[in-house]
């Protein structure tokens, strides 16, 4: 029988909560104050004044519906690709015998910790002789990429653990490789798909590197917002609406499946759910 939690536990939960929200209060505080009772402070009650300033700043300088449906392309369209090409690729590697599969898993996973800025100057340097430099293909193609180190890793884990018998009946009656994938192994491996498709959504929407570097006339909000912060004026305001707008999409998708990536993370049953 599982005993009560201990009553200091809420407590502890309580005040880490606490010291999580007091910067999001102070981002919101900050977007809604002007520029120099933010400097002062934004806890500072001595003189409270409110406006939208900030607000409306940011929304008639910037190009924020293109910046949103740019962010929204590109973070749909490559976490839907990782989405549809991982649990294939991670049955290729678990189920299928081939040549050389632990030697192209192993530098599959081996990339995982290669960062970013290793591969900027020969991508650049192919995607400029390939004219490939402001066309969201250049961007697409290493987000899509540069996720099977860990997406690959993540679903096969799952799939070690998959019941091998489900395999062999399908085997027996007759399914070969594709027909055992999207039969069987697909329907019972929708939580950890759930799961790496919230993780690429929030990598893809919140990434600044590679379209800074590729996208010219197509600028998502990172980007954008990239452009907020003054060289010689401190507008902290500015700055605060930038990161609440950029951070309502990936928590609004966080909130929403959020039961999907709860049973991805914890998953490792290979039953329908």
């Amino acid at each position: 029988m599982i005993g009560r939690a201990p009553r200091w536990i809420p407590i502890v939960v309580w005040v880490a909560c606490l010291f999580w929200a007091i910067p999001i209060l102070g981002i919101l505080v900050t977007s809604i104050r002007p520029p120099a009772d933010v400097i002062a402070g934004w806890w500072n009650l001595d003189k409270v004044t409110l406006t939208l300033n900030a607000w409306i700043t940011v929304w008639q300088k910037y190009p924020l519906a293109q910046g949103i449906l740019v962010s929204a392309q590109l973070s749909i369209l490559a976490t839907l690709g990782t989405m549809f090409l991982t649990p294939a690729a991670a049955y290729a590697f678990q189920f299928l015998r081939f040549p050389f599969r632990r030697t192209i898993l192993v530098i599959i996973i081996n990339a995982f910790v290669l960062p970013q800025q290793v591969i900027i100057i020969p991508l650049f340097q192919l995607w400029r002789s390939t004219g490939m430099i402001d066309n969201v293909l250049s961007v697409l193609i290493p987000y899509v990429g540069l996720s099977f180190a860990w997406s690959i890793y993540l679903v096969k884990n799952f799939l070690e653990d998959f019941p091998k018998e489900l395999i062999e009946a399908a085997r027996i009656d007759g399914c070969g490789a594709f027909s055992t994938f999207f039969r069987v192994v697909l329907p019972n491996s929708l939580s950890p798909i759930f799961a790496l498709g919230i993780l690429q959504f929030l990598f893809c929407w919140n990434a600044l590197l590679l379209p800074l570097l590729f996208l010219r006339t197509q600028a998502p909000l990172p980007v954008l917002f990239s452009q907020i912060v003054g060289t010689h004026d401190l507008n902290y305001d500015l700055q605060a609406v930038a990161a609440i707008v950029t951070t309502t999409v990936p928590l609004i998708i966080f909130i929403i499946f959020q039961r999907q990536f709860a049973a991805g993370s914890m998953s490792r049953s290979g039953n329908k759910e």
